[in-house]
């Protein structure tokens, strides 16, 4: 497969300072190394460019860099279009506002090859609200309801080419989620699998019911992939850690499944602050696990030692 590695370096989006660094962790950490030894074709896109800001003014007062996030979306909107065109894009964030972008750009695409967008959203956060709902104003808490189509965007963000139904979306991991988020996620029909559905069923069954749907509907499969999805325990380089994560063997089982099923073309990994890593023990997790997305398994994955030799 020709993957395609486009770095998304923002962080107006978020909180706290630092997930502008992330695209250069991922790589720093071995991410195109990985994928050529898997058998991949590896194209190295860069850095995407902010396109120029336009004043924008809104009535929510609490909204924080509002014309440099829909500048932002602007660009990796149309860079994901193109890469989308032939190879599988591998978007590393930046925090989660880039998805504004990348879902935007690779729906955009779908629609002129006919094929329906499925989203599968794995993140301790939906990422629901509107411009008029968030009250943080951080806009990383937006991306999933503008390409969605939900109301609210239209004059701030830019104009969407093609929304993605909400009853195409499943979000999985949830344990972090505003009253406002919870009534629009509700009244969309995405489906919501929150952690104690997981701790319920198993995550193996609920993925396998949506993947189905996807074949069934001869889709294409955007995977949003949050650092918070995991538990903070095994990932802490994030600025909104919320306990009660995804385990490492649950994380892995969802990428070996999405790898099974042949059906994602394309990724996005986000939210990686290397400023809050641990030697970089999220960094390499994340990489670790596009692997698994992207063909390993564990009779393939090499053992690490503590003392540098057996």
């Amino acid at each position: 497969m020709r993957c395609r590695i486009v770095g998304a370096p923002v962080q107006d989006g978020a909180g706290r300072m630092g997930c502008e660094m992330g695209p250069s962790a991922l790589r720093t950490a071995g991410l195109v190394a990985v994928l050529s030894e898997l058998g991949h074709e590896v194209e190295d896109w860069g850095a995407v460019e902010k396109a120029a800001a336009r004043p924008v003014a809104h009535g929510n007062l609490a909204l924080k860099a509002l014309p440099e996030i829909s500048a932002w979306t602007a660009a990796i909107s149309e860079t994901a279009y193109a890469a989308s065109k032939d190879g599988m894009p591998i978007f590393l964030g930046g925090d989660h506002s880039i998805s504004a972008g990348t879902v935007s750009g690779v729906a955009r695409r779908a629609a002129e090859r006919g094929r329906p967008l499925f989203v599968l959203w794995l993140d301790a956060h939906p990422d629901f609200h509107t411009l008029d709902t968030t009250t943080s104003g951080n806009l990383h808490g937006v991306p999933l309801a503008y390409a969605s189509g939900r109301p609210g965007f239209n004059g701030y963000f830019p104009d969407l080419p093609a929304a993605v139904d909400p009853a195409r979306v499943c979000t999985m991991g949830l344990r972090s989620v505003d009253p406002a988020e919870r009534r629009a996620l509700k009244e969309a029909g995405v489906t919501v699998h929150d952690m104690r559905a997981i701790d319920e069923h198993g995550i193996a069954p609920l993925l396998r019911a949506f993947l189905a749907r996807i074949e069934e509907a001869n889709g294409l499969l955007h995977v949003s992939l949050d650092v918070d999805f995991l538990d903070p325990s095994i990932a802490p380089a994030v600025g909104t850690t919320v306990p009660g994560g995804a385990t490492f063997r649950e994380a892995h089982l969802v990428m070996e499944m999405l790898s099974d099923s042949g059906l994602v073309s394309s990724l996005d990994l986000v939210e990686l602050n290397p400023f809050l890593d641990e030697r970089g023990r999220t960094a390499t997790l994340m990489v670790d696990l596009t692997a698994s997305l992207m063909g390993r398994r564990i009779m393939d994955r090499p053992t690490r030692s503590h003392s540098g030799s057996l």
